[in-house]
């Protein structure tokens, strides 16, 4: 069986794929999930499923909801009872099950690994495939306590830091005209992050576009500045320099250092 965790919080097991309708019961499984193997405090689930608002009875509540759950996995056809009682409070033991979160990591590990190895074809495969586990946000944005809020942006941050990591090996591997509509995208949903900025200022100068890659440039500058009240990184400013300088080796430099 697999917890499903990279877009809304599911189950697949070998009935299928299982959604949790009730949100208080959706929200202690994902406690518990993404902290499997560990013991969850009963203080810590309920301060996740039910934040400053828990009621005098939250405890009583706390193990109807355990019991819901069992039922829940039960049904899934699953050998054993993966939810066991321990003080203080309550584990998941995963056992042969897995998590599609691991894998999404496992796999960013390894395409990381054949980066600096310069195997820049493979890692590209490797981190395409991690990404295609995504499936909307990290537990479909479930409201919930500050575990869970710390989760979901650890792991949206790997996501983040998986798809910089995968344009710069398109990148090494001379794919820069296919990047470009995939980065004037993330630029767009994503007007902080500055790294992207100076992939799509790289990608189309090396298409040729060095108009718009100085575009891109101010367009960054005024997103920093009204947003922030900065300036841009020394590495955008680095890009911007060259290339008004039509410095190609400062460029391939930059490429190189990608």
């Amino acid at each position: 069986m697999r917890y499903e965790i990279l877009g809304p919080l599911r189950v697949v097991g070998g009935g299928g794929i299982s959604f949790i309708s009730a949100p208080k019961i959706e929200i202690l499984l994902a406690a518990l999930v993404i902290r499997a193997d560990h013991v969850v405090g009963t203080d810590q689930l309920i301060d996740e499923i039910w934040g400053d608002r828990a009621p005098r009875r939250a405890t009583a509540g706390l193990h109807v909801y355990i019991s819901e759950l069992r039922k829940f996995l039960s049904r899934l056809d699953h050998p054993n009872n993966r939810i066991v009682t321990r003080q203080p409070g309550y584990l998941l033991n995963l056992g042969s099950d897995d998590m599609d979160v691991q894998l999404f990591l496992d796999r960013v590990a390894v395409g990381r690994k054949q980066a600096r190895e310069r195997c820049h074809e493979e890692a590209s495969d490797r981190f395409e495939s991690a990404l295609a586990l995504w499936r909307g946000p990290a537990l479909g944005g479930l409201g919930a306590g500050s575990m869970i809020e710390a989760f979901v942006s650890s792991v949206s941050e790997s996501r983040m830091e998986c798809t910089e990591l995968l344009v710069d090996s398109q990148l090494q591997l001379g794919r820069h005209r296919e990047v470009v509509g995939r980065l004037f995208s993330l630029v767009t949903e994503f007007p902080l992050r500055e790294t992207f900025y100076r992939q799509l200022m790289l990608a189309l100068y090396r298409s040729e576009r060095r108009a718009d890659a100085l575009k891109v440039y101010e367009s960054a500058r005024r997103t920093l500045h009204d947003e922030l009240g900065l300036e841009p990184c020394r590495a955008l400013q680095d890009i911007q320099r060259a290339i008004l300088a039509g410095d190609d080796r400062a460029l391939l430099d930059t490429c190189a250092a990608v």
